[in-house]
């Protein structure tokens, strides 16, 4: 996950380098969707992550109170990733 971040942080720059160079629109936008299409993937590592770890955690700790902060929480997440 950090080194796909990283990898962003790169492409954020070059986008910035390309406008400051007054480059071609569309060159430009084609950067933005591929940093938009790198995010969505950062997300969906992060959120596998959460459901194996702290998801699971509530799952077998039989604490109906815990499964269902976590189960929130997933639906919540889920939500904002849908808009």
């Amino acid at each position: 996950t950090l080194d796909r971040l990283s990898r962003l942080e790169g492409q954020v720059r070059g986008v910035a380098r390309m406008v400051e160079s007054d480059r071609y629109c569309m060159d430009i936008l084609a950067q933005t969707a591929a940093i938009r299409s790198a995010i969505l993937s950062v997300e969906r590592l992060i959120l596998e992550n959460h459901a194996e770890h702290c998801v699971e955690e509530a799952i077998a700790s039989a604490d109906p109170k815990q499964q269902r902060a976590k189960f929130d929480e997933l639906i919540g997440l889920l939500q904002k990733a849908s808009r």
